[in-house]
């Protein structure tokens, strides 16, 4: 059984509420229709009765909960909570209910907020910012959290390396270039990330192009600087660096560049530099192995919403629902 039918099946056993709020497109709909069917999660979808029906045609999304933001009892109380949450901003009622009403996302993040909904995916048509803008600002950071940055769980076929073939790539979505210090905390964040869905020890490798100083730059030296702060934040964990790629992943090599790590040759956390090389990667990964790519999921906020690609297929959104709704149960516990 794959890492995502893993996944499924624990998402069965718990069942979480899940907005999606993206009704303007069509593969909602389609993962909505197989998220029901499946049991993976109760489902609230937010639109117009005129946005549903028009992207909604042929599929049975009988099984969830529409809710027509402009029409809905609760929407007083959720711009009420609203202008509570940013009063220290000036926001007035009325541009509280029209972003509301223009910005399903900020109304999703809303009922999060309330109680009313255990997390969110979004992101399949509109971009990182716009869906994790408002979770920053209403649901906020997980309290003992320095750094809200993102994951993907890259499930690349026929491979024994990692995780027999499962991965976390970080930060693949968010921070554009880490200090060191936030570096750290997204290689801590991605390790807990990948022991609480996997299951598994995570092995950090703290990616550079240079391998145990075989390569002298000032980015070299930001990526060994991020390690140190890391093991003496997390000892318990497995994290080493800088590695190159290969000497992260390919026993042989790292046996050769990096003799004696504990990291090198098993890794199964790939932390990137920037936001740059991580981007690139996991594309990479995604389309020329032909891997699964599920993400960018958000570590450090208090409730889980995660992100999808544009480029992202229905299928990647039954995943990202089922991941998502796993965390909520983990952060039940």
């Amino acid at each position: 059984m794959g890492f995502i039918d893993v996944i499924k099946e624990k998402a069965k056993q718990d069942r979480k509420t899940i907005v999606l709020p993206e009704s303007m497109d069509r593969r909602t709909f389609e993962a909505a229709a197989q998220i029901l069917r499946d049991g993976l999660a109760d489902l609230i979808i937010i639109g117009t009765p005129e946005e549903v029906a028009e992207n909604s045609k042929g599929l049975d999304i009988a099984a969830a909960k529409v809710i027509d933001p402009h029409t809905y009892e609760k929407t007083q109380a959720y711009r009420d909570l609203f202008v509570e949450l940013r009063k220290s901003k000036g926001l007035t009622p009325e541009e509280a209910l029209e972003t509301m009403l223009s910005d399903y996302a900020t109304y999703a993040c809303l009922m999060i907020k309330a109680g009313d909904a255990d997390g969110m995916v979004s992101g399949a048509c509109h971009s990182t910012a716009n869906t994790l803008r408002p979770c920053l600002q209403l649901i906020k950071t997980k309290p003992g959290t320095s750094l809200v940055s993102t994951f993907f769980l890259m499930e690349v076929p026929d491979c024994t390396l990692g995780e027999n073939g499962t991965f976390v790539f970080a930060d693949c979505g968010l921070n554009q270039n880490p200090t060191p210090e936030e570096l750290a905390s997204i290689a801590i964040s991605s390790a807990d990330s990948f022991r609480a869905l996997v299951h598994a020890e995570p092995i950090v490798a703290m990616l550079s192009h240079s391998t145990k100083g075989s390569a002298k730059h000032a980015d070299v030296d930001k990526v060994v600087e991020a390690t140190k702060i890391a093991q003496g934040l997390r000892p318990d964990l497995k994290i080493d660096g800088e590695l190159q790629l290969d000497a992260a992943i390919i026993e042989s090599v790292g046996q050769s560049k990096a003799p004696g790590s504990p990291v090198a040759g098993k890794a199964n956390v790939l932390i990137f530099p920037d936001l740059d090389a991580g981007n690139i990667g996991y594309k990479l990964v995604q389309r020329l192995a032909k891997a699964e790519a599920y993400g960018p999921m958000c570590q450090g906020i208090a409730k889980p919403v995660n992100d999808m690609s544009r480029g992202c297929s229905a299928q990647d959104i039954v995943g990202v629902v089922a991941i998502t709704a796993v965390q909520a149960q983990m952060g039940d516990s």
